[in-house]
């Protein structure tokens, strides 16, 4: 989990979360518990971490799995990272 800082700083920044952002963990929920984040939001984080991590992202790879707590959504970028 090498990565769990930029993610959360970019949520952070996508989602306009404030103070709410040292809330978020390894285990914290995101998708239904994040209300900002909706499925507009979603492609906004995906946009932002292709930017960030200089990665591509295809729409077959992402399901609600990947979104489903901030440590899936780290897992997720490092595994292509490592591509």
């Amino acid at each position: 989990m090498q990565h769990i800082e930029e993610v959360r700083n970019i949520l952070s920044d996508v989602l306009s979360l404030g103070e709410r952002r040292n809330a978020l963990n390894e285990d914290s929920p995101l998708l239904g518990a994040i209300p900002e984040l909706d499925s507009m939001a979603v492609v906004n984080v995906i946009t932002a971490l292709e930017e960030h991590f200089d990665i591509t992202v295809d729409d077959d790879e992402i399901s609600a799995k990947t979104f489903e707590t901030v440590g899936s959504l780290v897992q997720f970028v490092e595994q292509k990272l490592a591509e």
